[in-house]
């Protein structure tokens, strides 16, 4: 199963825009657990993304800034569109 990890923070109306993206694009056809981290909390995390957010990150590896580029989310988990998802047997 793969990760998706938003980070984001309260109020940040990219942030609203990008999960509502995520979840589109994942719906219930891809396997993925989906985490919003509240970058306010830990302050390691507000330092590194403070003018950044939201930041996506994919199975660990950030791919997006800022905004969610549904196509390419998409992308990351079929091999080619309609076809097999990735890293699944």
């Amino acid at each position: 199963m793969h990760k998706i990890t938003i980070m984001s923070k309260p109020d940040c109306h990219l942030c609203h825009v990008a999960v509502e993206t995520v979840q589109k694009v994942i719906g219930q056809h891809i396997p993925a657990l989906i985490e919003e981290v509240d970058i306010t909390q830990d302050l390691d995390l507000l330092e590194k993304y403070r003018n950044d957010i939201p930041v996506i990150l994919v199975d660990g590896i950030e791919k997006f800034r800022h905004t969610v580029d549904a196509d390419k989310l998409a992308k990351l988990f079929f091999d080619e569109p309609g076809e097999n998802l990735l890293g699944l047997s």
